[in-house]
């Protein structure tokens, strides 16, 4: 089609990993129409809302990206769990053990008194992979409890996903041949490189490890992976996102939901999926592409979304003022660590109002003044001895109709820099600023003065999903960095809390590890939601359950502190407890 965008066809599918070309994500909302004008583009569909538009590289412009919004560049994604550490030389019982670190569980009494450990129903995963070879995921006659994996890295010319064009799917008869041969990886060459993916698998749906002492929440459950692809090179550029870091970027994600989903309507069984990633970028309030996506998953019967609600609490990553027509000034105080390379920093404002702002270097020098006005987007690139500071503006086309800023500042002055706000207007004015999340920027670099509230990571401030925060078990604390609700909009945020610090779990090389992170949370969740499916599709109890209803039912069973008022920022709704929640199954109180 000439001067149109084309449909992704089999001659077309390097473009999905080529960094000659950019990933633009559209809400098109079933108007093919809509790609007409975009030319030399291709155009890969994930649902009748949503799809990327794969454009060369050259070709983007500041105007291209504004036509969409800055809601179509991909944001770009953490893990919400450290790596672990291994552990060697010790007792099972120096540790809580996973599948037994919820309220009313231990070594010798567990929710499978209650016929229910997730048979039937499916846990998927989108993350770093899995590590196949692990015991925990292999029945006794060495065989695999995977369905399926779909490695975004390695590239087939033919065992692609039917209608994803990218990666190579590898079924549960290639695994079990992979596990009866000398070499596995030579017959499924996925890998698990880091061990997150492993470990959240393995917390949610693990086999009984007698030898360590391990047992999953759901150990019934069957597997299906996904093998995150890294994020664009262009991508990370951009965003200044460190060497090294891992980093996925949104759309993928999105491929990722969308191969479950498939996978699971094909098999006609329900389907738990966790996401122990997030992402500081974006207004917070629910309301990015993928909070679009989800939202729509999340209602589905037979699908339940659980999401980590982030590790940025205590981070300092995080500032919000008031402003009123009185007091119209405010000065944000941002130190910039030494070995900073580069990064990025987003001001949401809402609206009706607009800000401007003044940028003073370390050395006291106002070097620039920003001032918006409405419906108008540019961008400025301010040079200031070896700083490069780009500046980008805009207000129209954005998903929330507030004013948005993004800051890069590329090879930063070290030292506190500061930003002086000013308010246009006569009503009260409110702004969040953001930095990246932890692991896209060093520990140096901080607000001065920072707000800890406000830091759910996207996707967990979507209303949909059920977003998990991270306590520790042993203490009753919560877990130090999780981060804090509400949302942007004053929506109520985290849901629950769960088990999330120093959690035992298996990991890469047949090892186990410690680790510690809301995803660590979300993997624990996603396993009591695989043996609510069982309880009420499998079982027949309950066949019109969705993830709304999965949070509705471990809402009304959580442990509340009479002391605390619910929803709580910190807290959500209370502390998950499997006991009182199938009691009231089994009472029909739910």
């Amino acid at each position: 089609m000439s001067g149109s965008g084309e449909f992704m066809k089999d001659e077309e599918r390097y473009k999905i990993t080529s960094n000659e070309y950019a990933d633009l994500m559209i809400e098109y909302n079933g108007d093919i129409n809509l790609f007409n004008n975009l030319a030399n583009t291709t155009v890969n569909i994930i649902d009748n809302q949503f799809a990327t538009v794969h454009a060369p590289l050259a070709n983007i412009t500041p105007s291209s990206i504004y036509k969409f919004g800055f809601i179509s560049v991909p944001n770009c994604y953490q893990l919400m769990s450290s790596p672990g550490f291994e552990l060697s030389g010790f007792q099972s019982s120096d540790f809580e053990l996973s599948g037994f670190q919820i309220p009313g569980i231990n070594r010798n009494s567990n929710v499978s008194n209650y016929g229910v450990s997730g048979q039937g129903v499916l846990v998927g995963f989108v993350d770093t992979g899995i590590d196949y070879k692990n015991d925990v995921f292999k029945y006794l006659n060495n065989t695999s409890k995977i369905l399926s994996i779909w490695d975004q890295t390695i590239d087939s010319e033919t065992n692609y996903p039917k209608d994803l064009y990218y990666g190579t799917e590898f079924g549960q008869d290639q695994i079990n041949q992979a596990l009866n041969s000398e070499n596995p990886l030579s017959v499924v060459p996925s890998m698990d490189d880091n061990g997150h993916g492993t470990m959240l698998a393995g917390i949610t749906a693990g086999f009984n490890n007698a030898d360590y002492g391990f047992k999953g929440v759901a150990p019934d459950a069957e597997l299906v992976i996904v093998k995150l692809k890294p994020a664009k090179q262009y991508l990370k550029d951009f965003y200044f996102i460190p060497k090294g870091a891992i980093c996925y970027q949104e759309n993928d994600i999105m491929f990722g939901v969308k191969y479950l989903l498939q996978f699971a309507k094909n098999l006609n069984r329900p389907i738990a999926i966790c996401l122990g990633l997030g992402s500081a970028q974006g207004a917070h309030a629910g309301r990015s592409i993928l909070g679009g996506y989800f939202s729509s998953v999340g209602k589905a019967v037979g699908t339940s979304v659980v999401v980590s609600a982030g590790n940025e609490g205590n981070r300092g990553h995080h500032y919000y003022n008031e402003l009123s027509s009185t007091i119209k000034q405010d000065t944000i105080e941002l130190n910039v660590g030494v070995n900073e390379s580069g990064f990025s920093m987003e001001l949401w404002a809402n609206s009706p109002h607009t800000f401007s702002v003044d940028i003073i270097a370390p050395t006291g020098e106002s070097i620039a003044q920003i001032a918006v006005a409405l419906g108008q987007t540019r961008t400025i690139q301010l040079s200031y001895e070896d700083t490069t500071i780009f500046v980008d503006s805009q207000i129209k086309r954005l998903v929330t109709g507030d004013q948005l800023i993004l800051f890069r500042f590329q090879n930063p002055m070290a030292g506190v820099w500061k930003l002086e706000i000013n308010g246009n207007g006569d009503l009260p004015m409110t702004f969040h600023i953001w930095l990246p999340t932890s692991e896209f920027i060093t520990k140096g670099t901080y607000f001065l003065n920072p707000n800890p509230f406000t830091t759910i990571t996207s996707p967990g401030n979507i209303e949909e999903p059920i977003t998990v925060t991270a306590y520790n078990q042993e203490n009753q604390n919560l877990y130090l960095n999780a981060s804090k609700g509400f949302t942007a909009l004053n929506k109520p945020k985290p849901d629950i809390a769960a088990p999330g610090v120093n959690i035992y779990c298996p990991t890469i090389d047949n090892k186990f590890a410690i680790s510690t992170g809301t995803g660590m949370a979300a993997a624990h969740i996603t396993g009591v939601a695989a043996m609510l499916f069982e309880w009420g599709i499998i079982k027949g109890n309950h066949i019109s359950m969705s993830s709304l209803e999965v949070k509705r039912m471990l809402i009304l069973s959580a442990q509340r502190d009479p002391t605390i008022t619910y929803p709580n920022p910190y807290w959500g709704y209370g502390i998950l407890d499997v006991y009182t929640l199938f009691d009231y199954i089994r009472n029909e109180l739910i």
